[in-house]
């Protein structure tokens, strides 16, 4: 059994639990979650996130913790969604939902924009650029939408900006926003 710690905010110190035998599972780091927290601010009061490939749902709890309003967690695996609805249980997170589809499929039909996005795909796929790209297109994104991304090869970002980076051993992460249109 794998477990993840939440770092920050009123649920800090609790643990999650997820099934570790699932495939490309790899929880966002401690030490790379609390910058990512860093740049977007501890208080999270009020904002709307959107965790694309939630996997064990540390991005997403962790911005719970922190005060966000709404947290729409999107998990194709039955297994570790399974696991989601059980961590989201037992924190009592109303505010969160949790739901067992496929990430495209879930930009393709909802139209909301979102306060933060977090993108962080298995890595030796497409699926972090197929998103990219959905996005710019979609109403998900505006201008002020912060997108947080990991990935291990630099993607292609057209139409975006890079608000911050960094580095943890071969993972890379970056804060991205949607460059204005004049």
């Amino acid at each position: 059994m794998g477990q993840v710690r939440i770092i920050g905010g009123i649920h800090r110190s609790r643990i999650l639990r997820f099934k570790d035998d699932i495939t490309g599972l790899r929880p966002t780091p401690d030490r790379v979650r609390e910058t990512v927290f860093n740049w977007l601010g501890q208080n999270l009061m009020g904002k709307t996130c959107l965790d694309l490939f939630a996997g064990s749902g540390a991005m997403g709890f962790e911005a719970m913790s922190r005060g966000a309003r709404s947290i729409i967690l999107i998990e194709s695996n039955k297994t570790a969604y399974a696991d989601l609805v059980d961590n989201a249980r037992l924190l009592k997170a109303d505010n969160i939902l949790i739901k067992n589809q496929n990430a495209q499929s879930f930009i393709n039909q909802i139209n909301e924009a979102f306060d933060i996005i977090f993108i962080d795909p298995p890595h030796k796929s497409n699926l972090l650029q197929q998103c990219l790209r959905a996005l710019s297109d979609s109403i998900l994104v505006n201008e002020s939408t912060l997108i947080y991304i990991e990935y291990q090869e630099s993607p292609n970002l057209d139409g975006y900006e890079v608000r911050k980076i960094g580095r943890a051993g071969v993972v890379h992460f970056a804060l991205i926003t949607k460059c204005h249109i004049n």
